[in-house]
């Protein structure tokens, strides 16, 4: 083991710098500064080189997380960036937005023992922005060019990692999308404070470079019937994410400034990438955003960034029990969100039509349900009011209808695709599907975990495809 390692006892746990909260409101750019290498090194000598390494353990991808520290704290940064990117399409992207703090650093031992835990997400992203700063990042370069085709429903983070691991392997890829920009949510929904988006567009033109095409401003189903598409390809990927929102079934509900989290969020996105765009604005508003999870907080933050009045966040559970990144919540805090917690909305009541205030019970938690959280009951009696101009409903989402797209899909008693739990295989032969679409709305690197798996079936079935045409 490398002497430069288990400095966890000397050495603090250090982020990179966080811009002030008064500065970083202001604007849209992300709020962390990188690691210089000196920093980079000494933190990931703080890497305990568990035997059991529970970090990895905790990564839907399973990074080879100990390897890729101790060789930085080594100041081998590129043979690091090299183990990082064995096991994942977009290292410096889940460096960004993984939330670290219920995964990997969430899992770290020296975290359990006080210590505080190794900054892996931060360390992965120094890495990887390095490996584009310093032209490590090769190309990509298909293994040999095979004759069959995939077409993948969906540029999203699952449909980019399926993409890139066929096209690796010499398949020719196409990926169909309906919005304009290849990215999904990666684009769209993720505000830039997290994730700028040049980011995003280097890794798909990098794609693009490889071979792999993209047929955007296409919605699969409407402008080319899902026949013609297996008609045109060997196999395909289904990679739609789930869009449809959860609303609120309350009184009032249907008012005017009642919207929903991802139009908000894709709108304010598309003004920062320079498009024109006429929709809601949180500027000089009273904003209520309801709901715990990662999407809220970036609606929280977004208003904030947005000059609104005042931002508000209703949680009908408590701190300990929210579902988003506590890295995030805490960011919104120091920005300014007021949190209301174990208050869940009752009423919206409005003045002309118009939303005006938010009229929400508070709860007591119970004990816990099939989640893992505890319940909750109203406490009667104890009803507030929350002034509101603008609503932002952050529920989650659920999927669109499948059978739109095809009839002979089976589907799940919560409507997401069937599909094999490992080969990823649907109801209809060579047709494939991964990330939200089969598992319900997650976590991006779960996506990038499900797009590789898949992608390693369909090389699978394609080359047993083309042994059996050579064999007739």
């Amino acid at each position: 083991m490398s002497d430069k390692m288990l400095k966890f006892i000397k050495v603090e746990r250090e982020m990179p710098a966080k811009r002030p909260a008064d500065t970083r409101r202001e604007d849209f750019t992300e709020i962390y500064g990188d690691y210089l290498k000196d920093k980079a090194q000494e933190q990931s000598s703080r890497c305990s080189q568990c035997g059991v390494p529970f970090c990895q353990n905790a990564c839907p991808l399973q990074n080879n997380i100990p390897d890729w520290l101790m060789l930085t704290a080594e100041g081998r940064t590129q043979d690091a960036y090299r183990v990082s990117a064995e096991t994942n399409s977009m290292p410096e992207i889940c460096g960004r937005i993984c939330p670290q703090d219920r995964l990997c650093e969430g899992s770290c031992v020296i975290e359990q023992s006080t210590h505080g835990t190794v900054t892996i997400g931060a360390v992965e992203r120094y890495l990887t922005d390095t490996a584009w700063d310093e032209g490590w990042v090769e190309p990509l370069k298909p293994r040999t060019e095979l004759p069959l085709s995939v077409g993948i429903i969906g540029a999203g983070p699952a449909g980019l990692a399926a993409a890139e691991s066929l096209r690796e392997q010499g398949w020719q890829v196409t990926v169909y999308d309906r919005y304009d920009r290849a990215g999904g949510l990666l684009i769209y929904g993720i505000p830039n404070f997290k994730l700028e988006k040049d980011i995003v567009e280097r890794r798909t033109k990098r794609l693009e470079d490889g071979g792999i095409k993209f047929v955007l401003n296409t919605d699969i189903g409407k402008d080319i019937s899902f026949e013609d598409l297996q008609k045109k390809h060997a196999s395909i990927l289904i990679a739609t994410g789930v869009y449809n929102a959860r609303c609120l079934e309350v009184p009032g509900s249907g008012s005017g400034g009642v919207i929903e989290a991802l139009p908000y969020l894709l709108d304010s996105n598309r003004r920062g990438l320079g498009d024109k765009v006429a929709g809601e604005t949180a500027a000089g508003k009273d904003v209520v955003v309801i709901g715990g999870g990662d999407t809220a907080m970036d609606c929280v933050r977004t208003a904030i960034r947005q000059k609104a009045k005042s931002v508000t966040c209703l949680y009908r559970r408590d701190y300990a029990n929210m579902p988003g990144s506590r890295r995030e919540t805490a960011n919104a805090q120091e920005e300014g969100v007021v949190f209301e917690w174990l208050a869940a909305p009752k009423a919206l009541h409005d003045e002309k039509g118009q939303v005006n205030k938010v009229r929400a019970a508070r709860n007591r938690l119970g004990l816990k349900d099939t989640s893992g959280r505890e319940s909750f009951t109203e406490v009667e009696g104890a009803d507030f009011d929350v002034k509101a101009d603008l609503v932002i409903q952050a529920l989650g989402f659920t999927p669109e209808d499948m059978h739109e797209l095809s009839p002979d899909l089976k589907l799940t008693r919560w409507n997401t695709i069937k599909a094999h739990p490992t080969k990823f295989e649907t109801s209809i032969p060579g047709v494939y599907a991964a990330g939200d679409i089969t598992r319900g709305a997650s976590l991006v690197v779960w996506a990038i975990r499900e797009g590789r798996d898949a992608a390693d079936a369909m090389h699978e079935y394609l080359t047993a495809q083309m042994v059996s045409v050579a064999a007739e």
